[in-house]
């Protein structure tokens, strides 16, 4: 994918609590949300168990019941899907709760996660759902087919073949197949499109595919569309009809299934049943969170006819393309990133970025680093397959929807901070390492940080060089301000090949590093966590200690482990971590 590209924001942790406090937190949302499932699953599934549905389940059996109740399911979990997404909604909601409960809010940074629980759960209940409806289908079929009237399920079949008002079975004639009736009634069709944008939603969702092709995940994520209007048109075709109150009356399905034969004629106290299906009620469940959605994008719209200015272009080494801007009235928060779209490349796409300025500056900037076709799009539209500099008004024209926040935020509430990043994962840090610095050649008072160990992982020697470019400036302040102990970094290369082995091993001795042109020399290999926690541990006892990682899950695990086995009784890790 992109490099700089950010696709979640997850936090394991809040401020105030060890990682293993604030995962119980959300693991036990996520409990009540699966117990909210298993409630709707078994309360419908009983709910067709009752007189009402009796000769239903003559004709289907508890296949009835198995297709039902996952439906109920579907309409929670659809109610649900929507809000996740709803970032700027997200953003406000932070902001209101992190005053009242910093770990509430730390929450809503799992949305993307929770958006991904959900869409799994929908996915799963789809398929029981579907499985049912096809036994159904062919129960009603073999009901049509069976026909013999001492056979009762044939006797309801034939119900309202007159009229056509109060039938039971949708399949009204035996010249026919379930086939046919799928493409030609309402509830078939829909659930034909829904299973169909379902399974491209969630098939091109898989992390191959949108790291690799983003625009067939972006794209094709909006046949949601598709989906919730399918959703909301399944169930007006009635399909599954019951028995009619005032049906109930006359026809007491306990008393009168054995009397079938007799329904209707003077002397039975057993008058023919009438169905009927029941009134469509998902919109009611989705029609909330959908009004909510598109105000969601109207805000969107807003946004992106505000004017961007792009004021400065910069090309980095290695096709890293830094882009400069400003927008009136925008704020930010150091960790945070924006949606980035241009209508010269795509009017459809919007991408997002991290934010790698500090908020004292008086522009904000994104790193993009050139990998896909979108990003290739913006390279060359900002001059930078040409030689000579881009005039002004040659660029291209930006929208930009943001900034949101993220788990870095609160960086400056710890004293001591463990900043770690694994290849593109270092792009937040640049903005927080900037701030820091501004924050103390200010004298600012409000600042709680006295500390900042900073880990960098990187596999390849070319991604080094636009943030080296920031800790040389870093460094040199640093030693001029007389602040070399504020900030101890480390740098990692992970993978090398042999010519660069040997030329590393050559230039070893340099005063600054071969490969970052730093005074601290890169190290190779992998950190030995351990060491590092039990000599930050021991360095700073009584102290909280921040620990932010951006960078792969597997990396999360393991800095995650030893948060808790390094927090003890006079210092204690605290981890917080954002997905890529």
């Amino acid at each position: 994918m992109r490099l700089l590209f950010k696709f979640e924001r997850s936090d394991t942790d809040g401020s105030r609590f060890g990682c293993k406090e604030v995962k119980v937190v959300f693991a036990g949302s996520q409990l009540v949300w699966l117990g909210i499932n298993a409630f709707l699953f078994v309360h419908f599934y009983m709910a067709f168990l009752v007189d009402r549905w009796f000769y239903t389940r003559v004709l289907l059996g508890h296949a009835l019941s198995w297709a039902r109740a996952p439906a109920a399911c579907l309409n929670f979990n659809c109610m649900l899907i929507l809000l996740p997404v709803c970032r700027n909604l997200l953003s406000f909601l932070r902001g209101s709760i992190q005053c009242c409960s910093r770990t509430a809010a730390r929450q809503l940074d799992r949305n993307i996660t929770f958006h991904k629980l959900v869409a799994y759960m929908i996915a799963f209940h789809t398929a029981v759902h579907i499985v049912a409806h096809l036994f159904n289908f062919e129960f009603f079929m073999d009901a049509q087919l069976n026909r013999n009237s001492s056979y009762l399920p044939f006797i309801l079949s034939e119900i309202g073949t007159g009229d056509n008002a109060s039938f039971l079975n949708p399949i009204r004639t035996n010249e026919t197949n379930p086939t046919i009736v799928m493409f030609t009634t309402i509830a078939g069709l829909t659930g034909v499109a829904i299973t169909l944008a379902l399974i491209l939603i969630i098939t091109s969702s898989m992390e191959v595919i949108r790291r690799s092709y983003f625009e067939v995940f972006w794209y094709t994520h909006h046949l949601f569309i598709i989906f919730f209007i399918g959703l909301v048109l399944h169930g007006f075709g009635r399909i599954v009809r019951g028995q009619t109150p005032a049906s109930l009356k006359s026809n007491d399905p306990t008393v009168c299934a054995d009397q079938f034969e007799d329904w209707g004629r003077n002397g039975s106290n057993c008058a023919v049943p009438e169905f009927a299906g029941n009134p469509p009620m998902t919109w009611k469940w989705v029609v909330g969170p959908m009004i909510l959605y598109v105000c969601e994008r109207l805000v969107r719209f807003y946004r992106s006819h505000q004017k961007v200015v792009i004021t400065k272009v910069v090309m980095h080494p290695s096709k890293t393309l830094e882009l400069q801007m400003k927008r009136k009235g925008f704020r930010m928060e150091v960790g945070q990133y924006v949606f980035i779209q241009c209508p010269s490349v795509s009017r459809l796409e919007w991408h997002p970025f991290t934010l790698t300025s500090a908020p004292e500056e008086d522009y904000f900037s994104a790193h993009i680093r050139i990998v896909g076709d979108w990003t290739q799009a913006l390279y060359e539209a900002c001059g930078g397959d040409k030689s000579e500099p881009q005039e002004a008004w040659k660029l291209p024209k930006v929208a930009i929807d943001g900034p949101f926040g993220t788990a870095s935020e609160d960086v400056f509430r710890y004293e001591v901070v463990m900043l770690v990043g694994a290849g593109i994962g270092v792009t937040p840090f640049a903005s927080i390492l900037k701030s820091v610095w501004y924050k103390h050649i200010q004298n600012n008072q409000e600042v709680f940080t006295k500390k900042i160990y900073f880990y960098w992982l990187c596999p390849e020697t070319e991604a080094f060089e636009w943030f080296a470019d920031l800790l040389q400036s870093l460094e040199g302040q640093m030693t001029e301000k007389g602040m070399t102990d504020f900030l101890s970094y480390n740098i990692y290369l992970t993978r090398w090949k042999e010519k660069e082995a040997a030329h590393f091993r050559v230039h070893h001795e340099a005063e600054n590093d071969p490969i970052t042109g730093l005074k601290q020399k890169t190290l190779y290999g992998k950190p030995n966590w351990d060491n590092e926690f039990t000599n930050i541990a021991s360095k700073h006892p009584g102290s909280k200690v921040g620990v932010f990682l951006c960078g792969p899950p597997q990396l999360g695990k393991s800095l995650q482990k030893q948060c808790l086995s390094h927090s003890e009784a006079d210092v204690k890790f605290i981890f917080n971590k954002e997905n890529f």
